[in-house]
């Protein structure tokens, strides 16, 4: 393992990462139903043998389904009761580029026994993610990345080359499969899936980048629900003003708790101090390169490193041991290695750019938007998430196969939407607007607390979830459920399997 904030801020250095950034226009969608599927050849997974997987055959572009194929890979845990058996429960993480198979093998550790009893909990590995063909790309090419924070237009200018030489060598190293890891394939995907396994209908539980998944199958594929859980919810009709602002709203909030927890909690390694003032000073010094890594002497501590760990520890929230690593790092010792993870895919961009039409047209219009961002959010500097996402995309095509709009749910039973009054990715402002663009299809049940991922933060949350997902129970519009103070170590902490599928190494994306 490397050093923890060399490792947050480089790129990885394993055989294949998984990246892409240009989005084309892809053809009218087909609807799944429209070719043939066979049934999944389930066999004990390598990694758990109590869990099955297989895979499904399926068109890598539906607008031409007798094309080019891949193969999609499917996890099973079959319910625990057969006697109660309700039907499958589809599950995605998020991301994009979060292990549906991974989220399935570890299902037994996150629902309920009285969810393992009732459904075969099915996770898929995403077209262009992990298993399923991933997207591809060269580690010297990766490695040459410039500055995501260009002052001038020549910098502005090498950005977008950059973004569209790696594009280049992305789609070369992949296949045709780099032009079609959009989110309405994977929607199609799904609905094949349900097909596959001989299901009238599906349940569905999407977390995070795995909302937007569980809004478009709804809008597509209404009629083919029978529950649907979306947890911490995207919001796909911003445009970049919107996006840019929103983001950096909620990752300022998640640093204001954090403050206001340090404040309340003798056990904060820096309660007592002027914490806010504490953090402003720390990553001035950062700027003026004033900050050794403790396991690296050879490495400075940047700014964004330091952000970029907050960022992560907002997730949990790790709040005792972010304020220690803070702490630490002005006295000089070791901080505990908690993010530094290194990463051998990455499909984030791939999936990003063709879902979203934002694209920053020039260094002074770049400018602008980071400007806005930290006028926002003035200690977290903007949304390290936000941020990265946008420049990202920056000198790539703006016609994408999956622009954003407002959603549109009909012919779809009552969805269940959750979200945390303070997360750091998908803002509780997304969940508000997403439900008030389908008031009549969605309830909003919101989490008082903090973090990213609702289900099993309390008993309310999960039992709302679980009485909704067995007795379609569907809770009151406006039911709120209280906070619950995070322990000094929560189960979340250290999960640096979670932080490939953000935008770069160090910087979680929309993911559980």
């Amino acid at each position: 393992m490397r050093p923890i904030f060399r490792a947050l801020g480089g790129v990885g250095t394993a055989a294949a990462l998984v990246v892409g950034l240009v989005s084309t226009a892809s053809a009218d969608p087909v609807e799944a139903q429209g070719l043939d599927t066979q049934a999944i050849d389930w066999k004990p997974c390598p990694e758990l043998a109590e869990v099955e997987c297989g895979t499904l055959r399926l068109p890598v572009d539906w607008g031409k389904p007798r094309g080019d194929k891949f193969d999609l890979a499917v996890a099973r845990r079959k319910a625990t009761d057969p006697a109660k058996r309700l039907g499958v429960l589809v599950i995605n993480p998020g991301g994009p580029g979060g292990s549906g198979v991974d989220f399935a093998l570890g299902a037994n550790r996150y629902f309920s026994a009285q969810v393992q009893e009732r459904f075969d909990i099915v996770g898929f590995d995403p077209r262009g993610v992990a298993r399923s063909q991933p997207v591809k790309c060269s580690i010297d090419v990766l490695q040459r990345q410039p500055s995501t924070h260009p002052t001038t237009q020549a910098e502005f200018d090498a950005l977008a080359r950059y973004n569209r030489e790696l594009a280049t060598d992305c789609r070369k190293q992949t296949g045709p499969m780099y032009d079609h890891a959009d989110t309405i394939g994977v929607v199609n995907d799904i609905d094949a899936l349900r097909r596959s396994l001989g299901e009238r209908k599906i349940n569905y539980y999407g977390v995070s980048y795995g909302t937007l998944i569980g809004q478009q199958y709804a809008e597509r594929y209404g009629r083919n629900i029978r529950t649907m859980v979306i947890d911490s919810n995207m919001d796909h009709s911003l445009d970049l003003r919107g996006f840019n602002e929103t983001e950096a709203r909620t990752a300022e909030d998640s640093f204001t708790e954090f403050v206001k927890w340090c404040d309340r909690t003798t056990s904060c390694a820096l309660h007592g101090k002027d914490v806010a003032k504490f953090w402003d000073d720390l990553l001035a010094k950062a700027d003026r390169g004033e900050i050794t890594d403790p396991n690296d002497p050879t490495y400075k501590v940047t700014a964004d490193d330091i952000i970029g760990f907050a960022f992560s520890a907002f997730y949990g929230p790790d709040w005792h041991l972010l304020a220690s690593v803070l702490l630490d790092l002005t006295s000089g010792t070791a901080p505990p290695r908690a993010f530094a993870a290194e990463t051998a895919q990455n499909p984030f961009p791939a999936v990003f750019c063709q879902d979203w039409a934002i694209r920053v047209k020039n260094q002074r219009e770049f400018a602008a938007v980071e400007r806005r961002a930290k006028q926002i959010a003035p200690h977290m500097r903007g949304s390290a998430l936000g941020h990265s996402a946008i420049a990202g995309c920056v000198g790539l095509p703006e016609k994408v196969n999956n622009p954003q709009h407002r959603l549109n749910i009909k012919n779809a039973p009552k969805i269940l939407m959750l979200n945390a009054l303070h997360d750091p990715a998908t803002g509780y402002e997304w969940a508000v607007a997403a439900n008030r663009q389908s008031r009549d299809t969605t309830v909003l049940v919101t989490y008082e607390g903090w973090g990213h991922g609702v289900y099993d933060r309390s008993q309310c949350t999960q039992g709302t979830t679980d009485d909704y997902l067995i007795s379609r129970r569907v809770p009151r519009h406006g039911t709120r459920c209280a906070a619950v103070e995070p322990p000094p170590v929560t189960a979340r902490t250290t999960d640096t399997t979670r932080l490939p599928a953000g935008p770069k190494p160090g910087i979680p994306g929309w993911l559980r």
